[in-house]
């Protein structure tokens, strides 16, 4: 019985080493305060799965959503300003 093998070399540049490149730490890192702002959101939200919503509960998810909203319209801004320059 013959073995099937690649008789070409592998298709990718370089092996990866599973450490993230400095491009993708920098996108992380201008990505953190959408990233915290869907945590608070999801953590307000676990807190009211096995009771009903108090009042302040609904303020805080509210609020949690509204972070959310913030930072992901700040972020579209960055990155919209960052692709024309800052030209309008």
């Amino acid at each position: 019985m013959k073995s099937i093998a690649a008789l070409q070399k592998l298709v990718t540049a370089m092996p990866f080493d599973g450490e993230p490149s400095d491009a993708e730490l920098d996108a992380i890192e201008a990505e953190m305060p959408l990233i915290l702002a869907e945590v608070e959101l999801l953590d307000a939200q676990i807190t009211t799965l096995d009771r009903a919503p108090s009042p302040l509960d609904v303020r805080r998810i509210r609020r949690a959503r509204n972070r959310v909203l913030v930072a992901r319209r700040d972020l579209t801004n960055r990155a919209t300003t960052a692709l024309t320059g800052g030209a309008a």
